[in-house]
This record gives structure tokens, C-alpha cells and sequence, in this order.
């Protein structure tokens, strides 16, 4: 047995999908993410076992919302949908009407179909991407063929755009999960037949009329390629791990803890919307300065924990060579506070 399969125990190998795997940009200076999902452990079943369980996915009410929005976009054919995208009349292929077909079997037919360079609009296509070693199949809502013989990701979403605004954290995610169809295609075609800019379809303002919005996703793709590379060489980080470090939840509670302890995590309060084992790293980081956001870790590099911060502050701990810096400006914090307070 492998270590990545000790490491995993006697649960099933956890697959990747989009969704995860543009989580993996979220906080890539995490060891202990790194780790579980390269050894594809599952992350909400070991939360649920040692008592941290995570919540996360949509509500019943957003995900039929999504469900209708996009049913009336690729009805008669996409009759809607070419509009939005001012497409002209040509080849429209519904690559998973095949019920019965088999997941290799409908990315074969996807990839002959783009090979042939007339595309058109394809609904239902089947994208591969290799992910620390193991092979994903991803499901884009459609691809569509621009600007001549240049593809190009469709993402459909049911958060509203109004005034031609939407909510800056849907767009960024929907830009992420867009750019990991794009990573897959280009792959499967090269990097010159596959457009960077991906087409975002949403409901306008607060109807279900549609709206369509071009997203540049060169950003996210160099972040999503250094993530996976990361993921990929994971494998010298797992030979460093302590023998006895396993996270089978058949395991006993107090092991699995033990067994997470030894892998080192960089807690965010914002992997509470990405990460499922987030609570109980949220837990773990409580006094430490990491749990009070990146901008204060980053600001305080070297300060571990709130008890020590204040007592730089106060100038009751003395810094080291390193905490200079930060001891610094925690004593001018403090300075101005006490002015603020006094006036």
C-alpha cells in the first residue's frame, strides 16, 4: 500500500470536480489542504468525525433558481442563449443526451467533436485534467466557438447581476471555476484555440432575463497552474510525515487530531467558504494572530499569537530580530489608541 493510500485509510479515494478543485486556489499556502486533497481524503466526513462539521452547497431555493434559469436558456436548442450571446444560426450538439453513455466514452465523443474545428455550441461536453495524479472529469455548462475557429467557456450562474453590478466574491468564484474549464480545454487543444475571456450568463437585475458578461481569466489560470504543480509535488511533503499520521475516520478521534496537529494548516477566516475542514482550523488557530485575517498575519510576520501582539504593544515582551518590525508598529497602534481614548 502506498503512503497517500495510508494517509487516505479504508475510505474511498475522494474525486475532484470544478468546484473543488477551484477551491485549491483559495489558500494555496496551506500544507495541510495540500496534503488531504492529494491524497484525495475526505475532508467533510473527517470534519463530521472528530465533531467540526463544516456547512457548505447551496440552498434548495438558489439551486432550483439555477436549475429553471438555465433550462429556459438552452431550451429549443439554446434558442435564448444564442441571442444573449448574439450567435449566429449553426451546429448545436447536446453531448450528454446519451444517458447511458459512459464518462470516457462522452469525452472521447467531445474531443472528436472539438478536433473537427466546427464546434459550434456544444452543451453537456466532457473535459479531463489531471489532478495529483488522478484523473478529473469536468462537465462546463457549454462551449462556444468565437471569433472563428477560438472557443470559448460559457458559465451560467443564477446570482443576479443589477445595474450592471453583481457581488464581487460569486464573480470571483465563477471566475475560478471558469478557469479550470479553460485549463482543461487548453490542454485537450492548445493554448491558442481556447479564448482567456470566458462568457458569464446571469439574470439582469431582478428577473430571470439574461445578461451575458465577458471575464478575462489569465489571473486565475496562473494561480490555478502554480496550485496544481503544487499539488502534483506534494508527494515529498507526505514522505516527511510522522509513520503513525493517518486520517482514517475509522480511527480513533483523538489519533485523527493528533494525526491533523502534524500537518501544518495557514487558517483564513476566509476558508470558512472554501474549505470543509475550515471550523476546526478555525478552532485550532484560536489566540493566534493568523485568526484575525491575512492582512493582520502578513502585517505581524513573526507575531504567533494575540497574547504576544499585545504584549508588544505594550512593551512588556521584548521583540526578537524578526519581530522588530512589527513590535514597532504595534507600540505606535497602541500609542495612538491611548491618545484617541485620552482625548
Amino acid at each position: 500500500m502506498s503512503r497517500v493510500d495510508q494517509l487516505r485509510g479504508s475510505g474511498p479515494r475522494k474525486r475532484h470536480n470544478a468546484r473543488t478543485i477551484a477551491a485549491l486556489t483559495g489558500n494555496p499556502g496551506c500544507t495541510r489542504r495540500a496534503v488531504l486533497d492529494a491524497a484525495g481524503v475526505d475532508k467533510p466526513r473527517l470534519a463530521e468525525t472528530i465533531g467540526f462539521p463544516g456547512s457548505f452547497g447551496q440552498s434548495r431555493f438558489a439551486l432550483a433558481r439555477g436549475n429553471a434559469f438555465e433550462a429556459m436558456l438552452k431550451a429549443d436548442d439554446c434558442a435564448l442563449l444564442r441571442s444573449v450571446l448574439s450567435l449566429p444560426e449553426g451546429r448545436y450538439e447536446d453531448l450528454g443526451e446519451d444517458s447511458d453513455d459512459t464518462l470516457t466514452a462522452r469525452h472521447t465523443r467531445t474531443r472528436d467533436v472539438l478536433a473537427d474545428g466546427d464546434a459550434g455550441l456544444l452543451d453537456h461536453p466532457l473535459l479531463t485534467l489531471s489532478v495529483a495524479g488522478q484523473t478529473v472529469f469536468l462537465e462546463p455548462d457549454l462551449i462556444a466557438a468565437q471569433r472563428g475557429d477560438v472557443l470559448q467557456v460559457v458559465e451560467i450562474k443564477s446570482f443576479a447581476i443589477v445595474d450592471g453590478q453583481a457581488e464581487s466574491a460569486a464573480v470571483s468564484s465563477a471566475a475560478v471555476q471558469a478557469a479550470v474549464y479553460v485549463l482543461a480545454l487548453r490542454q485537450l487543444l492548445g493554448d491558442d484555440r481556447v479564448s482567456h475571456d470566458v462568457v458569464l450568463v446571469c439574470p439582469e437585475n431582478f428577473s430571470l432575463q439574461p445578461t451575458a458578461v465577458v471575464l478575462d481569466v489569465r489571473k486565475q489560470l496562473s494561480t490555478l497552474k502554480r496550485q496544481l504543480s503544487r499539488l502534483a509535488s506534494v508527494s515529498s511533503l507526505i514522505d516527511e510525515l510522522p509513520p503513525s499520521v493517518t486520517f482514517d475516520v475509522a480511527q480513533p478521534v483523538p489519533a485523527l487530531l493528533e494525526s491533523l496537529t502534524a500537518v501544518e494548516a495557514r487558517y483564513a477566516p476566509e476558508c470558512l467558504s472554501a474549505c470543509e475542514l475550515s471550523v476546526y482550523c478555525r478552532h485550532e488557530a484560536t489566540g493566534a494572530t493568523a485568526a484575525l485575517g491575512r492582512p493582520v498575519r502578513d502585517a505581524l510576520g513573526g507575531v504567533a499569537t494575540v497574547d504576544e501582539a499585545l504584549g508588544l504593544a505594550a512593551g512588556t515582551v521584548l521583540p526578537t530580530p524578526e519581530q522588530t518590525e512589527a513590535a514597532a508598529l504595534l507600540a505606535a497602534a497602541a500609542r495612538l489608541r491611548n491618545e484617541a481614548l485620552s482625548a
